[in-house]
Order: structure tokens, then sequence, then C-alpha cells
């Protein structure tokens, strides 16, 4: 349905609009593109490569085949991975809780530091706007959270750097360095360098979320520099723990995840894994080597989501353009991959804009929700997921966002 030209607030009001947009879900339209992990289960059969019965219990690291995919395709040696089940933000929920309650390997060559809750408070680096989970996560276990300012090039250093050469209580920093949730960023080569190399507590520790390694917007391929070559050679080799999935690969509810780490990393991981797991579902690991094969399957897999989720992200910028384009204190990123798109808004108004869409039938992401504690104290982004409704309802939607938005600002004149 074509928005009507002379569309209002009230207007679009009337149209009594029920969507959804508050996370960045694949459409059912991108689920279908792995429809044959269903369709042909059968055909994988329940046999590894070399023999073993997926069925039953064991390899609580991984199927290799599952570890050796990874290893393709994150970059590193398939001993240095982990496959494991649906959610890497489960492996990071886990790796955080793993140091809190028994340390980690450490940098002067020491077995394993201190467990971090036996060592005070601790704290983690926030880059902000980020991810709404990844602060979830912090919260829950009682890990203060410190925001830092996001750049179009990454977090700023100079930032990140003065907080952490003085203060061992900084344990990790959370990471999202292609594509990042929700601005879009991609890192650069200097701002991990410094990342890998600035002066912090021994047993610090990037998590480093590489959620939208795959998922280009653009027939530009972006990465990021090897961040464990660059941990490395600043001999920080134990700095870098590194989560990636399938979940916007494949099936967001049924998929796996793999953890890379140097070595001691995954030794450490392995120890206290071993506890709460026999293994993963090794059967979903095998069905998912068989469908996507190698590197090339992937990236061709990948450019038929490109080829569904581009129109949406271009739809969402044009409607902006004719709305938003000339109006004070608004602007949006044109992200080259990943999920979201953010909007920013005159100070004071985000929330007042997520109100309004809500009366007007549609769910956006909570203002401040990419900021730590859930407080953006300028009130001024929003968070837009373009990916779950159709091309219509998608550009509908950001027609009522963008008449919120002015409303907000309308009201706030006075």
């Amino acid at each position: 349905m074509s928005p009507p030209v002379d569309l209002t607030y009230e207007r679009f009001q009337q149209l009594n609009m029920r969507l959804d947009m508050s996370r960045g879900k694949p459409s059912p339209e991108q689920l279908d593109l792995s429809q044959a992990l269903i369709d042909e289960a059968g055909q994988a059969g329940y046999l590894a490569r070399d023999g073993f019965d997926c069925r039953n219990y064991g390899l609580a690291s991984g199927l290799p085949e599952a570890r050796e995919l990874g290893a393709e395709l994150l970059g590193v040696p398939g001993a240095q991975v982990i496959a494991a089940g649906n959610s890497s933000l489960e492996l990071m929920h886990d790796a955080l809780t793993f140091a809190l309650l028994h340390g980690v390997p450490v940098s002067d060559g020491a077995e394993i530091g201190a467990p971090w809750r036996a060592q005070g408070e601790i704290a983690f680096l926030c880059p902000v706007p980020g991810y709404d989970r990844h602060f979830a996560i912090c919260e829950a276990l009682g890990v203060r959270m410190i925001a830092v300012p996001m750049r179009e090039d990454g977090p700023d250093m100079d930032r990140v750097e003065a907080l952490v050469r003085d203060d061992p209580s900084i344990k990790g920093m959370w990471c999202v360095p292609l594509y990042s949730n929700p601005t879009g960023a991609i890192w650069s080569d200097e701002v991990i360098r410094r990342l890998a190399a600035m002066p912090a507590a021994p047993d610090f520790r990037l998590f480093w979320d590489d959620a939208y390694r795959f998922h280009h917007l653009t027939d530009e391929v972006h990465s990021t520099l090897d961040v464990f070559e660059a941990c490395a050679a600043a001999s920080h080799a134990e700095r870098a723990l590194m989560f990636a999935s399938l979940s916007k690969v494949t099936f967001g509810g049924g998929a796996f995840a793999w953890l890379a780490a140097a070595p001691r990393n995954v030794a450490w991981w392995q120890k206290h894994s071993a506890v709460r797991t026999i293994g993963p579902d090794k059967l979903n690991q095998l069905r998912h080597v068989r469908f996507l094969r190698d590197r090339a399957t992937l990236t061709d897999l990948m450019a038929r989501h490109r080829a569904l989720l581009k129109p949406k992200f271009d739809a969402v910028d044009e409607v902006f353009r004719a709305r938003l384009a000339a109006v004070p204190g608004v602007s949006w990123n044109a992200p080259r991959g990943g999920y979201f798109i953010s909007l920013y808004a005159p100070e004071g108004c985000a929330r007042r804009t997520v109100e309004l869409a809500a009366a007007a039938g549609l769910i956006l992401t909570p203002a401040g929700a990419a900021f730590p504690y859930g407080v953006d104290a300028q009130d001024s982004h929003l968070r837009i997921a373009p990916s779950f409704p159709a091309l219509e309802e998608v550009r509908l939607a950001a027609e009522g966002i963008a008449l919120s938005l002015l409303r907000a600002i309308d009201e706030r004149r006075g």
C-alpha cells in the first residue's frame, strides 16, 4: 500500500497499523532461503565425517566440521574455534560469568588471574549507542557500565585509553567492529590496533561480537583488521574473545554460534563449559555444515539476503529524505551492512517519538535502549529495524516514524 501524498500524523493513526519494528529479526522470506535445512534434514543424516554418531553425547567443543567451517569463515585455526548452540549471546553471557567466577588467563605469564568478583566492583566499557543485550548481560551480572562515545570509525579511543590506563577495575569492553549495532560503524585499523596495544589490566578482555561479519548491504564487502593478529603483535595474545553466529544467516531460532580465541582462552573455555554441557546440538551443526559447505556457498546465500534487505533500508532512507532532510537537528545513517538504522532526533524528542509511534500502531525499540541502564542523557537516539516487515509496510512505517518525530518536535516547541 502506498501512503497518501498528504499523509498527516492523524491520518496515519487512522490506518490502524500493527507493526513491531523493535528488533532486527529476519523476515519470513529470509528464513525461506534456508528452508532446505528442514526439507532435506533426513538427507544430512547423523554420521559425521569420521563416523561419529551425532545423535549421541560428546564433542563438547562442537562437531569438528562445524569448528572447521567457523575457522574458514572467521580466519582462525580450527583448534581455536568452539562450535556451540544457537546463540552467540549465550556464549557472551557464559564467558562473562566464567570470568566473574573463575578469572581468566592473564598476559603476564601467570596461569589464571583472580576471579573478577573477588577483585571488588568491576566495570565494562560500553560504546554508545550500542547493543542493548550486551548491556542487559552486564546489568544482570552486576557489572558496572561506563559509556564511551562512538564515532564513524569506532569508539573514541582517546577516551577509552584514558579510562583503562589507571583503572584496573575495568575488565572488558563490548565491541561490534563491523556494521556496529546500531550505528553501522566500521572500526578502523587504527582503532583496532590501539585497542590491542593499550595499557590495561592484565586480565582485560575485548568481547569481540562479530555479529554482522557476513551481513553486507552493498556490493562492497567490508572487513576489519584481524584482532587476533593485532593483539598478538602487541603482546596481548589473550586479550580478544570473538563471538559470531549463523542466527541471521539461516534460522534465528535454530542456527549455531562460534567462540574463537587464543589457545589459552580456548582451554579455559573448555574447562569451565564442560561443567554445564555434555555437548551442543551436533545434528543441527551437521545439517548446517552440509547445507552451507564453504565460504562460497555462504557468500551466495548472503547475496540473496541482501536482495531482500537492501530495498527496505533504501525505502526508509527515501522517506526520511523526503520528510526530515530539512529539519534542524535531525539526522540518520545509511548503513553499509548490519540490521539497523540510527535516527537522531533533536534533544528531548526520542521518547516522545516512540510514544507517538506506539499510539499510531508502531512498536519501536524503546528510546534509550542503546545506552547503559536505558539512559540516553540527550534523549535523542532512535534505533530503526527495517528487516522484518514487508517492503510496503516498511515504507509506510517509515512515514509513521517521521510523522511521529515531527509531531514530537512540534510539541516541544510548544
